[in-house]
């Protein structure tokens, strides 16, 4: 099978999709001040790429790259990505942009005790100490100084982080067969009919701002997810995700200048044990990768 691992390209892809990606977060933050039902936002993140990239690669022709012969894992990853999807951004509702995003970095804590659970790997001491490590830390930002954390938004956060640990090595594997472009139009086009279906509910009437946000979360959803699934196919899972902590000073940025809020002690104090956690776990992955590289070399 031909290799496509491009380390600088993947980090660079990875890095562009932080900063779209934040600016998603903030629209979708936005629209839930304005009244606009979550079912709705994510209706259009998904119908909106969905069509463009239906209607791109019809333009040019090229509408057979869209041929899988992965179909039933398409559904799987828009099943669960899907899922956590609706976590994800129902956290950024719920919780302040930079509570929220650091919350997101509990993702490698999951992938560790999934690993545990599903592939029965033995997991030494380090990576154990790092998820105690960084489980300490939620308890933190969770603290009794954090009055405006409340119980549902940090559950909610934390699942998004685990289902952002299943759809990342789902991701890392349609992309060794399968373009950005197809993973991406099959994850949007196969959910987007399902949140149709909540239209008839919560569907409603927006002024032309309204409107603009919803279509912008469509836009950036689309380049961001194309940017993020490229990422994991030119490079390792353990490799990009480090950049992800990055879109923490976007999220900071965001909520300070858009909404006169800062995090509070408890979240400065925290996240720091969260990311070196996360960071741990991550050096390990690649120490343990490298280690059983040599094994099979030898």
């Amino acid at each position: 099978m031909q290799s496509h691992d491009r380390p600088m390209f993947a980090l660079a892809l990875r890095l562009v999709a932080t900063i779209i990606f934040s600016v998603m977060l903030l629209l979708v933050k936005l629209t839930g001040e304005r009244g606009i039902s979550l079912p709705e936002t994510l209706f259009w993140r998904q119908f909106i790429p969905a069509i463009s990239i239906f209607g791109w690669l019809l333009a040019r022709g090229q509408i057979g790259r869209l041929k899988t012969k992965r179909p039933w894992v398409h559904a799987r990853r828009a099943a669960i990505g899907g899922s956590g999807m609706f976590l994800t951004l129902g956290v950024v509702r719920l919780l302040p942009l930079a509570e929220s995003t650091i919350l997101a970095f509990t993702t490698p804590m999951f992938a560790v005790i999934l690993s545990v659970i599903i592939l029965k790997e033995k997991v030494g001491v380090w990576r154990w100490s790092a998820v105690i490590a960084g489980l300490v830390g939620v308890v933190i930002i969770a603290g009794p100084d954090s009055g405006n954390l409340p119980l549902e938004g940090l559950a909610v956060g934390i699942g998004a982080a685990f289902m952002v640990s299943l759809v990342n090595v789902q991701l890392r594997d349609l992309g060794k067969t399968e373009e950005p472009v197809t993973v991406v139009f099959y994850f949007s086009a196969i959910s987007a009919p399902f949140l149709s279906l909540f239209l008839l509910s919560s569907g409603a009437q927006h002024d032309l701002t309204g409107w603009l946000m919803l279509g912008g979360i469509g836009i950036t959803g689309l380049f961001a997810q194309l940017a993020l699934t490229a990422s994991l196919r030119y490079g390792a899972i353990s490799s990009v995700i480090v950049v992800d902590y990055i879109q923490l000073a976007w999220a900071t940025a965001w909520g300070w200048l858009i909404f006169n809020q800062l995090p509070p002690a408890t979240t400065w104090l925290g996240a720091p044990i969260i990311i070196g956690a996360s960071l741990l776990i991550i050096w390990r992955e690649r120490v343990l990768g490298k280690a059983r590289a040599a094994d099979i070399s030898s």
